[in-house]
C-alpha cells in the first residue's frame, strides 16, 4: 500500500494521464522495485498458509529480483546523472546519488545475511522485512515533495534535493520497524537482535546521507 499510494502522485497518475516522461531505464526500475513490493506479499502469504515449500521454490526468484533491482538501480542512477549533469545539477546529482546507491548497498546486505539464515526462519523473515522497510522511505518521500517541493515550470528539469531531505520520510519508513518491535515485545518479551542490531546500522546509513553525499570522494 505504501509503495503504490507513495507513487501515486509523481508516477502512476502521470503516466496514466500521459504527463510522464523519463528514459526506459527509469519505467524498468519501477516495474522491478514495484515487482519486489508484490513478490514481497506474496512469499508472506505463502508461509502463512503453510505453503512453505513452495516459498522457498519462488525464493530463487527473489534472489534473482533482488540482484536485478542492484544493477537496475545503478543504471538508472548513471542516466540520472547524465541528465541533471547536461541540465546543470552534477554536483547535486552527485550527492543525491548517494542516497540511491547507498539505499541499494545496504538492502542487498541486509537480503545476502537473509539468504545466509534461510534455515533460520525467526532471523530470515526479519531480515527480510527490514530490507523491505528501508526501500519504502522513497514512496513516502513523494509526498514530502508533493507538499514541501516548489513548483517547477513546465519544460524545465528540477534540481535533486539535497540528502538531508531524505531523513524526514526515512524516520517515517523506520516507524514500520517500530511497529515490528512492539509487535516482538509483545508476543515473545523482548525485541529480536535483528531489529535492534539492524534497525542501528540502517538509522546509522540514514543520518550519515548529508554527510558521504557532501564527500568530495
Amino acid at each position: 500500500a505504501i509503495a503504490v499510494i507513495g507513487f501515486m502522485p509523481t508516477y502512476f497518475v502521470p503516466l496514466v494521464q500521459g504527463q510522464f516522461a523519463a528514459p526506459p531505464i527509469i519505467h524498468i526500475h519501477g516495474i522491478i522495485f514495484f515487482g519486489w513490493t508484490v513478490l514481497f506479499a506474496s512469499q508472506t502469504w505463502l508461509v502463512a498458509n503453510g505453503s512453505t515449500l513452495t516459498h522457498r521454490t519462488w525464493g530463487m526468484l527473489g534472489i534473482a529480483w533482488a540482484t536485478a533491482m542492484v544493477f537496475v538501480v545503478f543504471a538508472a542512477v548513471a542516466v540520472r546523472i547524465n541528465i541533471l549533469s547536461a541540465a546543470g545539477y552534477r554536483v547535486e546529482a552527485l550527492a543525491f546519488s548517494w542516497v540511491q546507491i547507498g539505499g541499494i548497498l545496504l538492502f542487498a546486505a541486509i537480503f545476502t545475511l537473509a539468504i545466509v539464515n534461510v534455515k533460520k526462519p525467526e532471523i530470515h523473515k526479519r531480515l527480510m522485512l527490514l530490507g523491505t522497510i528501508t526501500l519504502l522511505d522513497a514512496p513516502i518521500a513523494r509526498w514530502f515533495l508533493i507538499f514541501l517541493a516548489p513548483p517547477v515550470p513546465a519544460g524545465e528539469i528540477a534540481p535533486p534535493p539535497p540528502p538531508f531531505i531524505t531523513i524526514p520520510p526515512a524516520l517515517v519508513a523506520d516507524l514500520l520497524l517500530v511497529v515490528a518491535i512492539v509487535y516482538d515485545w509483545r508476543t515473545r518479551g523482548r525485541p529480536h537482535p535483528v531489529y535492534l542490531i539492524g534497525g542501528a546500522a540502517v538509522l546509522a546509513y540514514q543520518l550519515s546521507r548529508p554527510i558521504i553525499g557532501a564527500s568530495p570522494i
